[in-house]
Formats: structure tokens, C-alpha cells, sequence
């Protein structure tokens, strides 16, 4: 019995391994979901880490094993596009997210009840895992006030969301339009933001404006 629990044992190991070099090669922010601890990023620095930034709505949210890495769970999220605001997308598009919360497991890490999300994307690893920039930062979901208007919050409710994004346009030569220079100017500490703002500041600092 003790040839089995050692390699069951090594089968773990290798897993553990695995998954923490995925983690590693994943670019600047880890691929997991709850309980990841994320530097805080602004939306200058959101944008700039984003391959695609997309609008839409999920058409479907699949958990499964990565198809390399058996022993690592992922998401497979499938949009249906209304608006690329930055990069291509067709008119659907699908990423893989890899997860390790089993929270995450059992609802499809929040993707499954989600209904219209803005999702600033990055650009897919040698693994073929992508995730929102930030996490749950580069997430927003998007809500309509009584007249229909449309606001978008991401997960950490946009706190610290335009902090400091005035300065690193100027550094980056970026002239924001009088509408969205105020925005950063005074910038709100939290809570929902007009989508028709947030789209057009996307549009600026990505320079397809």
C-alpha cells in the first residue's frame, strides 16, 4: 500500500507545482478569483494592461479541467459582444480562467449569473489562460437606473478606480477631452460610474478613440 499513497503523494506535488508556475507565467496578476490579493490599479493602469476590452453579455460559463494541466480547474467564459473598445473580438469570444477556489468551482467564478459586464481583458499566456486586468478590478458589472441609463462597478465597487489616471495621461502624452479631465480631476471615491464616461475614458487612454 505504500507504492499508491507515494504516488498518489507525487501526483499532488506535481499538481501544486504546476499550478504555481501557471500562476508565475500568467503575467502580473494571478488567475484566481477569491482570495487572491491584487495590487490596486486604476484605470489608466487597467487599460494598459488589457489586451481586449470588451462589452457583453455571457452566453455561456463553463468549470472544467484545463486540457494540459488536469489537475488545474478553470472557467471557460463565452460573451456575446456588443462593443470592443479595445483589441479584435468577433461577435462572440471566449477566454479560459484558471480557478482555485472551489466557491469558484461550484458558480463558475460569478461568471454564470452574470449578466452585461464590461471585462478589460488580458492578453492570453502560453497556457491559454486569460483574466480580467486586476481581477475582479478589470470586471464590471453594468446596471440600468429608472430612465435606462446605464452604470458600470467592478468588483471592488471602483474605489481607487481614476486615482492618479490624470497624471499618467500627461505622462503618456494623452489629452483627455474637457468631460473626462474633470472626471479625474475629482475623481468619486467609490460607487457606480456612467457607463457613456467610463466608455469614452477607456476610449482616450487607449488611444482608439
Amino acid at each position: 500500500m505504500a507504492i499508491p499513497r507515494r504516488a498518489q503523494l507525487l501526483e499532488r506535488l506535481v499538481a501544486v507545482f504546476a499550478a504555481g508556475l501557471l500562476v508565475l507565467a500568467c503575467a502580473s496578476p494571478s488567475l484566481a478569483q477569491r482570495g487572491a490579493l491584487t495590487a490596486s490599479r486604476n484605470l489608466a493602469e487597467l487599460v494598459d494592461e488589457s489586451g481586449v476590452i470588451l462589452r457583453g453579455h455571457v452566453v455561456s460559463a463553463v468549470v472544467e479541467p484545463h486540457p494540459q494541466y488536469t489537475s488545474l480547474w478553470t472557467v471557460v467564459v463565452t460573451l456575446q459582444v456588443d462593443e470592443t473598445l479595445k483589441g479584435q473580438a468577433s461577435a462572440t469570444y471566449t477566454f479560459r480562467q484558471f480557478i482555485w477556489d472551489r466557491r469558484d468551482r461550484e458558480d463558475a467564478a460569478g461568471y454564470a449569473k452574470s449578466g452585461q459586464l464590461l471585462l478589460l481583458l488580458i492578453s492570453p499566456n502560453a497556457q491559454g489562460l486569460s483574466s480580467p486586468a486586476g481581477l475582479e478590478q478589470g470586471r464590471f458589472s453594468l446596471t440600468a437606473d429608472s430612465t435606462g441609463k446605464l452604470f458600470a462597478a467592478n468588483g471592488r465597487n471602483n474605489v481607487g478606480l481614476l486615482n492618479g489616471v490624470g497624471a499618467q495621461a500627461v505622462t503618456k502624452g494623452t489629452r483627455l477631452s474637457g468631460r473626462a479631465a474633470a472626471l479625474v480631476a475629482a475623481p468619486q471615491a467609490s460607487g457606480p460610474t456612467s457607463l457613456d464616461d467610463l466608455r469614452d475614458l477607456i476610449h482616450q487612454l487607449a488611444g482608439t478613440n
